[in-house]
């Protein structure tokens, strides 16, 4: 189930709470250590603007050059004093790209509360500020308002940072410090390299020796300021300065990136908390028909306070990812989703869920989740469905047609299927499915032929000559429901074959005491429905108009197509997430889970 947002508006927008509940008594410094982070956050961005329209800007160049001599350029990134003048910068303002990287990768890493970012720059502000501080104890100085502007300025971000300190809490992977050293010393060589080579090759002035070039190479990755002047022995064009730049604020993005990233989340499913979860579904697996698919293995649990309730979840590129509703008593849903969204905080990871109901949906909006409507899931009531009247006569003639050719459907629960039967069955899933990689996340079990999966439904699809030609297996939806895991056929086998089998589940649905049915998600469902409705404004027919450019890689109409046929309920699943901006991460995030994007550093 890909995410992607809908053009739909919401229903679900109850009063905002934080991400992460707090207590009914926060009190007034709560708040102030909240504005105080959040200002830390502001002053990044705006050093981070001003640094790259620094590099970009040739006056700026040209006045720094003026007034090189004789004055001193406080360069922060480097976090101490280089005495050339006697004018000195605020934190992290300089005219290098380094600098704006720095402060770039602060405001992603500050904006979700990481307590390495907070350690970071208490560690290079304080000194920084100080040194200020004794500064301006001299009249060469503190002659200039700048200088008062600038240390007011570090001054102001260093108190923000000690009344925010609480607020930073996430911690990072124990991993980092040793990879990010790794990283920088990589790092280091190669652009470094690469940059002396530059500067060999570009340089004006004859006579330069190897350690100038590598020098000015290391101070021009700095600062594209006056730093590197102090290298009289080269003189680089401005081009190659700013290529040395970039190079180097490339590979230090790099080590930041190593050196905060958050924990990869490789927490699996335990057989302990399995056995939790399936307590819970025996009680309350009936409320949601994708509340089987929690005990994928390649999922986390983590349970409310009273163990009534869990919230299953898989982290995937930093995005805490939950599936369907929490599982359990929906009384103590609140008390889970508390505890998830609790966890994710500390990890710094995004968090979202795929595929919410509307019941769970609104819960989680009441815990500061924003809502987006993905589309409907096809449910079959099996006491109204029928293959009689008109609208059915496509329906009836393909299965009609099917049957004529000698196919049959051989119904049965997976306990009851011998072991040799189930491997063999197992054999052909495999070799019928279309690609290496096995997709689903949210609507998908992961596995097949499980013994503790004994209660799931399999049909199988054979031809007259009694040849398996497809199968599909159902998992429990409560005591009397199934919902759609698994479809493989042959594909040299008849067209329709999934439509006969589907068919015949809901003709003998009844004998089976099935009551209903759970096929297919049928993402934006409503935007095929009405995109080609007379009146369809013109927003709407150009969203039509995409989704049906995008369904001829990746089936999202042919899927509506397949499930209205049955003449379904429709019952809208929801996207939640904690900030609009998040979206294409969790977007990502979703289609790594699903299967339909691989990437080579794993999740």
């Amino acid at each position: 189930m890909p995410p992607q947002q809908s053009t739909q508006p919401s229903t679900l927008n109850p009063p905002r709470a934080s991400a992460a509940r707090r207590a009914p008594g926060t009190d007034r410094d709560g708040a102030l250590r909240r504005r105080a982070a959040d200002a830390t956050v502001w002053y990044l961005r705006v050093i981070a603007v001003l640094n790259i329209a620094a590099v970009l800007s040739l006056p700026f160049r040209q006045e720094v050059d003026e007034h090189n001599n004789g004055r001193i350029t406080l360069h922060l990134h480097r976090q101490h004093a280089h005495h050339s003048g006697q004018f000195f910068t605020p934190y992290l303002a300089t005219a290098g790209l380094v600098s704006a990287a720095l402060a770039i990768f602060f405001v992603l890493v500050m904006r979700r509360r990481k307590r390495a970012a907070w350690v970071v720059n208490i560690a290079l502000s304080t000194p920084l500020f100080a040194l200020y501080v004794l500064a301006l104890t001299q009249h060469e100085y503190r002659a200039h308002v700048f200088n008062w502007v600038s240390a007011a300025l570090t001054g102001l971000f260093v108190a923000a940072l000690l009344i925010s300190r609480r607020e930073f809490n996430a911690v990072g992977d124990p991993s980092n410090p040793k990879l990010a050293a790794a990283v920088g010393v990589g790092g280091v060589l190669v652009t470094g390299g690469l940059g002396t080579l530059l500067v060999h090759a570009t340089n004006k002035l004859p006579g330069a020796t190897l350690p100038d070039e590598i020098a000015y190479t290391l101070l021009r990755g700095v600062s594209v300021g006056p730093l590197a002047d102090h290298v009289t022995a080269v003189h680089a064009p401005r081009w190659t300065d700013i290529i040395i730049n970039i190079l180097l604020a490339a590979a230090f993005c790099l080590v930041l990136y190593a050196g905060f990233r958050s924990p990869r989340g490789r927490r699996l499913l335990s057989p302990e908390d399995e056995t939790r979860l399936r307590e819970l579904l025996d009680k309350h697996g009936a409320r949601d028909s994708l509340g089987y698919f929690a005990l994928r293995r390649d999922k986390a649990a983590i349970f409310s306070p009273t163990g009534k309730a869990a919230v299953t979840y898989r982290v995937v590129g930093g995005v805490s990812l939950a599936s369907g509703d929490p599982i359990g008593d929906p009384e103590a849903w609140p008390g889970a989703i508390d505890a998830w969204l609790t966890e994710a905080q500390r990890h710094a990871w995004t968090p979202a869920v795929m595929g919410a109901s509307e019941e769970a949906g609104t819960v989680y909006a009441r815990h500061g989740l924003d809502a987006l409507e993905l589309g409907d899931e096809a449910i079959v009531d099996i006491a109204d469905f029928t293959l009689e009247g008109r609208a059915m006569r496509v329906v009836r003639q393909a299965h009609n047609r099917v049957r004529r050719a000698g196919y049959t459907v051989r119904v049965r629960r997976h306990e009851d299927i011998p072991d040799d039967e189930m491997a063999k069955l197992m054999e052909k899933a495999d070799h019928w499915r279309d690609g290496a990689t096995e997709r689903g996340f949210s609507m998908a079990l992961g596995r097949l032929g499980d013994p503790a999966d004994g209660r799931c439904m399999m049909l199988e699809c054979r031809d007259a000559d009694d040849t398996p030609r497809a199968l599909l297996s159902f998992v429990p939806w409560g005591e009397r429901g199934l919902s759609l895991d698994l479809m493989r056929r042959d594909r040299d086998s008849e067209n329709g074959l999934m439509e006969f089998m589907v068919v015949e589940l809901l003709l003998q649905a009844a004998e089976l005491k099935i009551d209903r049915v759970s096929l297919n998600f049928a993402m934006f469902r409503s935007v095929f429905e009405r995109g080609s409705r007379l009146g369809a404004g013109p927003v709407l027919r150009l969203w039509h108009w995409i989704l049906t450019f995008f369904s001829r890689w990746w089936q999202i109409e042919s899927l509506y197509r397949a499930n209205a046929k049955y003449r379904p309920v429709w019952e809208p699943r929801y996207l939640l997430f904690a900030r609009s901006s998040d979206i294409p991460r969790i977007g990502l995030a979703s289609a790594r889970a699903e299967g339909f994007l691989t990437v080579p550093w794993g999740a």
